[in-house]
């Protein structure tokens, strides 16, 4: 029997920004409809999430704005760099998304772009509420600590 090679991919590109400027309320992992062109750019590695932003148009959730490259062996078939790409998500996790995004103050984020263990690009959204400025300034605090509690530990 021949058995099968998992392929290792250790692709991981995250919205930094995300946890920053937004409080992460709840997470949805959702599949996207890709060409071949775009798949082979992100298994590259060349994709970005800065800027990124999800809708609900017609029971389909998309997201918008996202940069992936132009694969650099693509000819003619190549694509363009930030169409909006549909994502796959079942009828549940739409209706919850889009009676979120139907609230003032809410919004939907890409946070992290993977590749599964299939080899299947993945895209993790939350539902997220934007954060005030004193808030913003309480994670910097925070995560200053941490770091100072960090280094005194390693002494």
């Amino acid at each position: 029997m021949k058995e099968k090679t998992k392929v290792s991919n250790n692709i991981q590109i995250k919205n930094k920004r995300a946890t920053f400027d937004y409080e992460l309320l709840d997470t949805f992992t959702a599949g996207m409809v890709l060409t071949g062109t775009e798949i082979k750019s992100i298994r590259l590695g060349k994709a970005s999430l800065v800027d990124t932003f999800c809708l609900v148009e017609k029971g389909e959730v998309w997201v918008k704005n996202m940069y992936i490259a132009e694969y650099f062996y693509g000819t003619y078939n190549n694509h363009s760099a930030r169409r909006d790409r549909k994502l796959l998500l079942n009828k549940k996790e739409i209706s919850k998304i889009e009676s979120a995004a139907r609230n003032s103050g809410f919004t939907t984020i890409p946070v992290r772009l993977f590749i599964n263990d299939k080899g299947l690009a993945k895209l993790v959204i939350a539902i997220a509420k934007g954060k005030k400025e004193y808030d913003k300034r309480d994670s910097i605090k925070a995560r200053d600590d941490k770091r100072e509690m960090d280094r005194a530990f390693k002494r």
